[in-house]
């Protein structure tokens, strides 16, 4: 069976926006699980994420520290290994930086730049959704859905 995880990063609520956009809703609705990747800035996003699905989140470099959230996150979840990290670094050589920080991971979430990336090579898989609602220099605003079905993943991002 075929699990589809929301992700999403930067939503920076409410500085950037009131709240998450109309148009997320419906893929929120159909998911088992949702990633924030940082800077959620208002804990309100957490609450309003949870009555869709399951929530993991980490913290962005804006969010205030009682958000009590980790900096990094692995998790396993359709028999594949998920990490996350706000702030993935320079663009140059985070692939292998990344497989270093996290031997074991299948995927890699990150966010930070609210630059859309998803690339998969060499048995890892490198995705930053983006921003749903903060597109600072991008054409749009996004956000990413991973597919995870008996430790096989795939992903796109999408635009909204």
């Amino acid at each position: 069976m075929s699990h589809l995880i929301v992700v999403i990063a930067d939503t920076h609520v409410p500085h950037r926006a009131r709240s998450l956009p109309e148009e997320l809703i419906p893929h929120l609705e159909k998911a088992d699980l949702i990633l924030h990747a940082g800077d959620l800035v208002e804990p309100s996003v957490l609450q309003e994420l949870v009555n869709y699905a399951p929530v993991r989140a980490i913290k962005g470099n804006v969010d205030p520290p009682d958000l009590n959230l980790p900096e990094t996150l692995e998790l396993d979840f359709g028999g594949a290994t998920i990490a996350m990290i706000h702030d993935s670094g320079r663009k140059e050589g985070r692939r292998r930086r990344l497989k270093k920080r996290f031997p074991d991971a299948r995927v890699v979430v990150f966010g930070h730049s609210h630059v859309p990336f998803l690339e998969d090579e060499d048995g890892l898989l490198l995705l930053n959704p983006g921003s749903p609602t903060d597109k600072r220099r991008q054409p749009r605003y996004t956000f990413a859905l991973l597919w995870v079905e008996e430790g096989r993943v795939r992903a796109k991002l999408l635009a909204l």
